[in-house]
């Protein structure tokens, strides 16, 4: 971490899009049709009938006046769009520049603006500011037509852009826009007139009567009166948050109505702050300036100061909106906008108001999205896309960004070979990654999804994410570059920014720390961030309490918050033990309710309830007290227990009834949990496994195949059960002296997928520093394992890496027997789980290590990591099965394994025995094989005589003397 940071540049977009220079000089009669298009796709594997569907692309048409023009193919539709815009731009010889203009250029630009506006052409434009000036129009008596400058300043975005650009820190002090809107007021006397110490102007001349008359006509209806909620909020901390009534008569103007609640005669003192929320909303704070505000009226553009209030400032009303509020201030959501000329509102209730101040820290926003405010928290891991539940990290992260007014997040992801993030998982450091190997992409737009590129992920790729967050002007704030390493772009961009919201909610919970635990807590998270920047961006402008509940980092097991252990008084579970119990990496559902219960149990008050709950067990995606007493459940049990009061501004934010909630927080009480276990969906083998081992054991027992093949110098290997390839292709990461290799399964699907995968890797054999470059044959056989084939014989690897559990116990036994006997390899590995270490993937109980091994195997309860598994071993069954299959065969058997150790309890996770060929000498190889085809040879003839060799080119094809056969045969 870095105390402070340099000024990074971003580089400025167009002011304008192509489409939207089109829309200026068009409008309506710019017609664009998008069509979807199918392009041909070259089969990933010639010879191969696989249907494959390529990329939706979109193609748009843009009708003119003139003429038509078509855009090329594009994945998305706006830049299909965007791209025939640009199309058309340049057939009309317009040239789009992204340059911006001078102050001085938008300063002229301003003054022409608030001309145009104080028009008779726009008062009868349908634009929200256009609507404010039809209202001040029925204001009476010196306010008739008076406008708040305010109401300018917040209503036209070309005003605030333009100001933006004659003075950058404008978006730091949005004030600044009514000082320059005065000084533009003040330099057009023969239009408009201001009067001094008042931040209001009106026309010089009135409107004619017929212009007028027309603009009033486009309004509809309305009623006598508009009745809307809005929020109190004193400046005084003492003082508490209260609902006010707005009572708007139909000829009235709202702002007039806010202004005397405020304590004003009138709406032309009255300041408006930004949005709150989202972008479209009309939900802003209303407060009053001074009785005499000065503003700078100053000829130096450039440099106009903001001039202090003097008065206390609204520490409350600040932090909902990311800019100084003074005094008492009024939180509304009423206004006019692009959709129409009336006036819109709508209620902002009390409990509106304290889920607005949760949802300034990243945990509060993914609370509100799964509606679960006392039972969710954001999760500490990001696993798969299937078992997150609410909104993504990268969509919080944005959400989080806009609310700070910071630009959008970018995100660069990076492509790195196999070999290289192999190399990374051993080393834990980063990679210096080519260019010719990198591919960097940049995300802005929150709502685009991921694109993986099909070419990086056949290839087996791996991907890390880095994401950078900067100021509106520019300064780099933060950014987060872990070196972990995942198969699927989305999931390193998902993972990366959890990791920065992590570490958000962890500042922002303590934002006053040492400097060393500052330090601390970045490295935890892999974040680099400049201390200045984001004080003066994000920490200032957060003032609300602490809304997290406690949490310990760096992966701790925390403590039940308000909740003994062990103790029956505070925590009970009804219901029979159904023997189904949640796991690390379970996808659990619960129905729950959380009430406010006084001491005693005399009262109780509902605040939250969800009759299906779901999250994934371990990943800290509950409160740490209700995952601990789930922990101890099984399906079909109900449990009660009682935690402390967390926050109150969550408590409030919850409530279903404000009024009884704060009457019980009055008085000693606390919350009270009731829930039911309704489901427990058991995670996938490779999931628990990847939540405890890096690099994962699947490429663990790759890198264990390779350790045997580079000893033993194989240049042949077969591998049995081999699926869809995941070995072989892993394989061809590696610099071996492998010639040969083949694979065996009795899924044709699965091998269609590892024919093209293999063809993948393979055509890349030009590269001269492809590893796999010595491969001159690839073959696959579509069949059981369990069946002769000497095809298969004299190999000098097998592999057989976690298949057997899949099989019945005979029938992995006459595998074993098949092998040894018949094809007779130099060197076979098998793997198998280790039953006795699900243990510790599941997180049951482990009994001590002095008892019986026979009781202990009987008193665990674990089950299989694979509901397809018929069966897994312990080290001792495993052991003897290997041992009885060596000595029956001479083969000698040596067992390791991989993920744990073989001196630490319990073992291996993986389990690996390697068979080693035992050659004497009155032994003859050559003859046994030759007698056994004999023996086989009428059955072995009829599968070759219906075997479909298909090679690159439907005939024969070599490419540097490799060709790759693909057989299938039918058993």
């Amino acid at each position: 971490m870095e105390t402070g940071g340099s000024l990074v540049q971003a580089i400025r977009k167009p002011t304008l899009t192509p489409k939207a220079i089109i829309h200026q000089k068009f409008g309506s009669k710019a017609s664009y049709t998008v069509e979807e298009v199918e392009e041909p796709t070259q089969n990933g594997c010639p010879g191969l009938a696989i249907l494959q569907k390529g990329p939706c692309l979109y193609r748009c048409s843009l009708e003119l006046p003139d003429f038509t023009v078509v855009s090329g193919s594009f994945k998305k539709k706006k830049d299909a769009e965007q791209s025939a815009a640009q199309i058309a731009l340049e057939k009309l010889g317009i040239n789009l520049s992204s340059d911006n203009p001078t102050a001085e250029e938008a300063w002229r630009e301003l003054i022409a603006r608030v001309k145009y506006i104080f028009s008779n052409e726009f008062l009868s434009a349908l634009h929200p500011l256009s609507s404010h000036f039809k209202a001040a129009l029925r204001r009476v008596g010196d306010l008739n037509a008076s406008v708040p400058a305010s109401v300018i300043a917040i209503c036209d975005g070309k005003l605030n852009n333009l100001c933006k650009i004659i003075n950058p820190t404008v978006e730091s002090h949005p004030l600044l826009v009514l000082s320059y809107i005065m000084r533009a007021a003040a330099g057009l006397p023969e239009l408009v007139v201001s009067a001094e110490g008042q931040l209001s102007i009106w026309r010089k001349d009135p409107y004619p009567p017929n212009v007028i008359e027309s603009s009033i006509s486009q309004q509809s209806d309305v009623a006598e009166s508009i009745t809307t909620t809005a929020i109190y909020i004193p400046c005084s901390p003492e003082k508490a948050v209260e609902p006010v009534i707005l009572n708007i008569s139909s000829t009235g103007y709202y702002l007039d109505v806010i202004g005397q609640i405020l304590g004003l005669s009138d709406a032309n003192m009255v300041l408006i702050s930004r949005t709150i929320g989202k972008a479209s909303s009309e939900t802003r704070l209303y407060f009053a300036a001074p009785k005499s505000y000065p503003l700078d009226m100053s000829s130096d553009l450039l440099n106009a100061k903001v001039v202090p209030f003097g008065g206390p400032l609204n520490a409350k009303a600040s932090s909902l909106c990311g800019q100084d509020i003074y005094g008492d201030s009024i939180l509304a959501s009423i206004g006019y906008t692009w959709k129409g000329q009336d006036i819109f509102h709508e209620d902002v209730t009390l409990q509106s108001y304290y889920r607005m101040l949760i949802s300034k820290i990243p945990s509060g926003v993914y609370k509100l999205s799964r509606e679960a405010i006392l039972a969710a928290e954001l999760p500490l891991t990001f696993t798969t896309k299937t078992n997150w539940k609410g909104s993504f990290p990268r969509e919080i992260l944005s959400s989080f960004c806009r609310q700070y007014r910071l630009l959008e997040p970018v995100f660069c992801v990076s492509s790195i070979p196999l070999k290289a993030s192999s190399e990374l998982s051993r080393s834990n450091n980063k990679p210096e990654v080519s260019e010719s190997a990198e591919q960097e992409r940049e995300y802005a737009n929150e709502n685009e999804s991921v694109d993986v590129d099909p070419k990086l992920a056949v290839l087996g790729s791996s991907f890390t994410c880095e994401v950078k967050i900067y100021a509106k002007g520019q300064d780099l704030i933060l950014e987060c570059a872990p070196d972990v390493l995942y198969k699927k772009q989305n999931d390193a961009v998902q993972s990366a920014s959890l990791k920065v919201l992590s570490w958000l909610n962890a500042y922002l919970k303590d934002t006053y720390m040492s400097l060393e635990k500052e330090k601390q807590l970045a490295n935890v998270f892999d974040i680099k961030f400049y201390r200045q920047i984001f004080f003066k961006e994000v920490v200032k402008c957060l003032s609300v309490c602490n809304c997290q509940h406690n949490e310990t980092l760096g992966g701790k097991e925390p403590e039940l918050n308000g909740v003994v252990e062990n103790d029956a008084s505070y925590i009970n579970i009804e219901g029979t033990d159904s023997g189904l119990c949640p796991s690390n990496g379970s996808l659990l559902c619960v129905c729950y309710s959380v009430s406010l219960v006084t001491k005693g149990e005399l009262q109780k008050e509902l605040l939250e309830s969800i009759e299906e709950f779901e999250f994934e067990m371990g990943t800290g995606a509950v409160i740490p007290c209700l995952e601990a007493v789930v922990s101890q459940m099984s399906v079909g049990q109900s449990a009660c227990f009682y935690t402390e009061l967390p926050p109150e501004d969550l408590v409030l934010a919850a409530a279903k009834d404000l009024a009884n909630a704060l009457a019980f927080l009055t008085s000693p009480c606390c919350l009270e949990y009731s829930i039911i276990l309704l489901q427990v969906t058991e995670p996938p083998e490779d999931r628990m496994e990847q939540a405890l081992f890096n690099p994962p054991l699947s490429k663990q027992r790759v890198e264990y195949a390779v350790q045997h093949i580079k000893e033993f110098c194989a240049t042949s290997l077969v591998d049995f059960g081999c699926g869809s390839g995941s070995l072989l292709e892993s394989l061809l990461e590696y610099p071996t002296s492998l010639e040969t290799i083949a694979g065996v399964d009795i899924s044709q699907k699965s091998l269609s997928r590892a024919a093209k995968v293999l063809h993948s890797k393979l055509v890349m054999k030009s590269d001269f520093d492809a590893p796999c470059r010595s491969i001159k044959s690839a073959i696959l056989f579509d069949g059981s394992i369990t069946d002769f084939d000497s095809r298969l014989c004299e190999f000098d690897l097998a592999t057989c890496l976690e298949v057997i559990e899949h099989m019945e116990e005979e029938q992995a036994s006459l595998f074993g027997d098949i092998v040894l006997s018949s094809f007779r390899p130099r060197i076979l590995i098998v793997s198998t789980p280790n039953y006795e270490y699900n243990v510790v993937l599941q997180k049951s109980n482990l009994t001590s290590h002095e008892d019986d091994p026979e009781e202990k195997i009987q008193s665990q309860s674990c089950k299989f990591r694979n509901h397809d598994h018929k069966f897994e071993w312990t080290r001792e069954q495993f052991q003897h099965w290997a041992s009885e299959l060596a000595v029956r065969h001479k083969y000698r058997v040596e067992f390791s394994g991989v993920g744990g150790a073989v001196d630490l309890e319990p073992g291996f996770a993986s389990q690996i025995a390697v068979f080693r060929r035992v050659f004497l000498p009155e032994d003859d190889d050559s003859l046994k094989d030759e007698n056994s085809a004999s023996e086989l040879g009428k059955p072995i003839q009829e599968l070759l005589s219906t075997t479909i060799k298909m090679r690159l080119d439907n005939r024969s094809r070599s490419m540097n003397n490799t060709t790759i056969f693909y057989r299938w045969k039918s058993i």
